[in-house]
């Protein structure tokens, strides 16, 4: 799920610098967007994982709905946010933590997003008998 997560953040990366480069002609970043965002999308994607095993256990990718695995992709975007957001304030500034009110929504809904897609493209599959 991590490379599949990392794939699609990737992506959004390349969107956005290529917007940031055609509006200020700068992209702004020390790392470029896209290996920032492939990063945090594998890591998003990994943490999803973790949090579909822990709650859905042995279900198989068909057996589940779209939208719970919506919500739990939600759930592994918020708690990926949520760890970056305490990391960054106990190594650095406590004043980060408020970052949490902008972050957490914003990785909630990528995750969600994600892991939708996911799912749609897990049910694509031309062997169904993997899922």
């Amino acid at each position: 799920m991590g490379l599949t997560w990392a794939a699609a953040w990737f992506g959004t990366g390349m969107v956005m610098m290529l917007g940031l480069l055609l509006l200020t002609g700068e992209t702004g970043a020390d790392v470029p967007y896209p290996l920032g965002f492939g990063a945090l999308g594998f890591l998003g994607g990994v943490t999803f994982s973790g949090v579909l095993g822990i709650v859905e256990g042995c279900r198989r990718f068909d057996e589940m709905s779209l939208p719970r695995f919506a919500g739990w992709g939600a759930v592994g975007g918020f708690l990926l946010s949520a760890i970056f957001v305490v990391v960054v304030t106990l190594i650095d500034d406590l004043t980060f933590l408020r970052n949490l009110i902008v972050l957490g929504p914003v990785f909630s809904t990528a995750g969600a997003g994600c892991a939708a897609g996911a799912l749609v493209l897990a049910r694509r599959a031309e062997r169904p008998e993997l899922l």
